[in-house]
């Protein structure tokens, strides 16, 4: 049995209605730079805090680097999350969210497409494999690293399933 030792799942779980209540305000199609701002103030709202344009480090052979590599943000010091508004999440979208867990040492990232009439549908939890420490629950996850969407805490499942109005 995995255990939660960072308390991703309330985090997770609150970043997820965040971005559902931004998605309903705001609507499907506009820039990631609309929706950050958005998000932030919800999440900091919740009485979470926010990292933006949180530097990934990349030592290579024992050098620090500075790469320039950036995840969007990181939420409470433990939660990596990537804002994007594309047609659909690609696998490259995921390798890329793998990479930076790896390189960061948080155990859990959320990638989250705002280009969708419903937002769950644009969610993907990923999980750090190498912070995993029961290898076997990693394996036996039909998946792989890559989990089912979290229900948020704050909407009842009513509401998960709504889409977004456009307006006219």
């Amino acid at each position: 049995m995995l255990t939660d030792p960072f308390s991703t799942n309330r985090i997770t779980s609150t970043i997820i209605g965040s971005a559902i209540r931004v998605h309903r305000a705001t609507g499907p199609g506009l820039l990631e730079s609309v929706y950050s701002p958005c998000l932030v103030f919800e999440l900091r709202e919740s009485g979470l805090s926010v990292a933006l344009q949180y530097p990934i480090p990349l030592v290579y052979h024992g050098i620090r680097l500075d790469a320039g590599y950036r995840a969007d943000m990181v939420v409470d010091d433990t939660v990596l999350v990537e804002l994007k508004s594309v047609e659909s999440l690609a696998p490259i979208h995921t390798a890329q969210m793998l990479t930076y867990l790896k390189l960061s040492s948080k155990p859990v990232g959320l990638l989250i497409n705002f280009n969708v009439p419903v937002l769950k549908d644009g969610v993907k939890r990923v999980l750090n494999p190498e912070m995993m420490k029961n290898e076997r629950a990693l394996a036996e996850a039909p998946d792989g690293p890559v989990a089912s969407l979290d229900k948020p805490t704050s909407l009842p499942d009513s509401e998960l399933d709504k889409p977004t109005s456009l307006p006219e």
